[in-house]
Parts: C-alpha cells; sequence; structure tokens
C-alpha cells in the first residue's frame, strides 16, 4: 500500500516522535480486533494500524521513523493526538 500526499487520515494524527523515540498508539482505531493483515515493513501478520489504515507493527513503524527521520516528518507514521490536560488553576 502505497500511500499519496493527498489521502487523509482515517483519523487525525499528532506529533511524529523524533528518531528513537516511541510512538504512542493508544487510541483503539489502531487496532482491527477482525483481522490480521501483512506489515507493509516486514511482511508479518499484524492486527495494528496507522492512521491512514496501513497494516504496520508499532515497532516497525517506530524502527522506520528512526531510519527515515526526513521522510518521517511528512507524517506517515505519528502519534496519537494527546488530550490537553486541565490544570487546577483552570478551574477554579
Amino acid at each position: 500500500m502505497t500511500r499519496t500526499q493527498d489521502e487523509k487520515p482515517l483519523f487525525e494524527p499528532g506529533l511524529i516522535p523524533a528518531p528513537g523515540a516511541v510512538l504512542d498508539w493508544c487510541d483503539g482505531r489502531h487496532f482491527d480486533r477482525w483481522q490480521d493483515r501483512p506489515c507493509e515493513l516486514c511482511d508479518k501478520p499484524t492486527p495494528i494500524r496507522s492512521h491512514y489504515g496501513e497494516p504496520v507493527n508499532k515497532a516497525c513503524a517506530e524502527d522506520w521513523i528512526a531510519a527515515h527521520p526526513v521522510e518521517a516528518r511528512l507524517g506517515r507514521f505519528a502519534s496519537d493526538v494527546q488530550p490537553k490536560r486541565r490544570h487546577d488553576d483552570d478551574h477554579a
């Protein structure tokens, strides 16, 4: 599956981690409980999906970011959007 620049993510991606950092993929939409598909990077079966629906192991995506730091800035793999934390003084 080759993604073009015009494709929209299935849900909003967050920040792209620095090379060597881990992806935060806690959102359940990263998991396809019905079907394992071959990882786009290693061909091993995986239920994990990127924000674009691309089947990919999380570790493979992290390794890809580390090996392709310039391309990674285009957002092929990104962490989930983090909810803003409320501070005590925000609702006092």
